[in-house]
């Protein structure tokens, strides 16, 4: 049996929460021995404590473990986690994103664990946070890397990307996709009639949208500053955004100011997004930064068609022309043009998305618990 110590800066709902709970529940005993400590959590993936105590998977919350920078924070938080290592000793101390992933690092190095491994869930090198402070945490990836036995990351061009900035050695990394439990999503579908009548809106009207963090590097300000270029060419088309975040109220007044605001609907966060996306006719992705962008998969496994931004690992999950379109970041003129070629060509926007029906197995979750297992069960050198 190998222990495996699972360390997430907080399993707040999101895709890096889903992919880390997946791995703790599934992945189970008598070969795994998992457990889980995560930072303070503030909005949790539904169910957690239950899902947990279910899987009996311990987990622990280090409240001094946050996502923004602060040094007393981080150094309290690397003493605890240190402190709950040695306790514990693990075989394996498997971290997840940025600050979790350089504090758990450098916690497991000083207890001496055995193993240690490292899922970015996408990185910070660009569109997060200033040129400063990204030079500071390119710096701190780089030191860590010294002390990590295996990267893993969801995609190639995610490797490249490292590899750009100095950041760990090619055989370092390892690429398992982030996982959809495509059963799951197929069955929650069958709300998509019920989302249009809670917009009030038929089953003929032409429905755009997205599901995703209200949050700049999403990029949902070009998505609306889009609307005009798309109601020139599809009049009666709506939009729809589910998902809430630090720039909501934002994109509200850029709606208004655009004089589109009654065709775009601000859902806030649902619960039912795969019912949502299944009641699109087009799923639009503007992100300037996307490790994979797990909705695609959501998207392509319900067949509706993509328009997303050509960025990070997107063109790996969508091929441009075969399961939608692709288009550069930051450009609202050309996702629009996108998104009302879909609108308005339904027989080759039905072809897209049967095509994306076909490709989403390729990001399945049975797909990344596979080669995790393989991973923990194995440890060759690195390269």
């Amino acid at each position: 049996m190998s222990r495996v110590l699972h360390v997430i800066t907080r399993m707040d709902v999101g895709g890096s929460s889903d992919d880390t709970l997946m791995l703790v529940t599934r992945l189970a005993k008598p070969e795994f021995d998992n457990h889980l400590i995560s930072g303070a959590t503030v909005d949790p993936v539904p169910g957690l404590s239950e899902i947990l105590a279910r899987a009996a998977v311990p987990w622990n919350q280090v409240p001094h473990l946050q996502r923004a920078l602060s040094v007393p924070r981080d150094l309290a938080a690397l003493r605890d986690l240190r402190r709950r290592m040695r306790a514990l000793r693990p075989d394996i101390v498997h971290t997840h994103s940025s600050k979790a992933g350089f504090v758990g690092r450098l916690a497991a190095r000083l207890a001496g664990v055995p193993r240690i491994l490292y899922t970015p869930h996408g990185h910070v090198f660009h569109s997060y946070y200033g040129s400063p402070l990204t030079r500071v945490f390119i710096a701190l990836e780089r030191f860590a890397a010294r002390f990590t036995e295996r990267i893993v990351v969801l995609t190639d061009a995610e490797i490249e990307q490292h590899l750009a900035v100095g950041v760990g050695r090619r055989g370092q990394f390892v690429k398992i996709p982030s996982g959809v439990e495509l059963p799951a999503v197929r069955a929650e579908a069958c709300g998509a009639a019920r989302v249009r009548q809670e917009l009030g809106l038929s089953g003929e009207t032409p429905l755009i949208g997205v599901v995703a963090r209200m949050v700049p590097v999403k990029g949902l300000r070009y998505l609306i500053a889009a609307m005009p270029e798309i109601l020139r060419r599809c009049p009666e088309a709506h939009l729809v955004l589910a998902g809430d975040g630090e720039q909501r109220l934002g994109l509200e007044g850029l709606a208004r100011d655009l004089a589109v605001s009654d065709q775009v609907h601000f859902l806030g966060f649902r619960r039912d997004a795969a019912a949502v996306t299944a009641a699109l006719n087009v799923f639009v992705l503007p992100s300037l930064n996307e490790g994979q962008g797990r909705v695609l998969v959501t998207s392509m496994a319900l067949g509706v068609p993509v328009v997303a931004t050509k960025v990070g690992g997107v063109p790996e999950v969508v091929e441009d022309g075969r399961q939608g379109l692709l288009v550069p970041p930051a450009n609202p003129q050309a996702l629009g043009q996108a998104i009302a070629a879909l609108l308005t060509q339904p027989d080759y926007a039905a072809a897209l998305g049967a095509a994306g029906r076909e490709r989403a197995p390729l990001f399945s979750s049975e797909v990344m618990l596979t080669r995790h297992a393989e991973l923990y069960r194995t440890s060759p050198p690195c390269g």
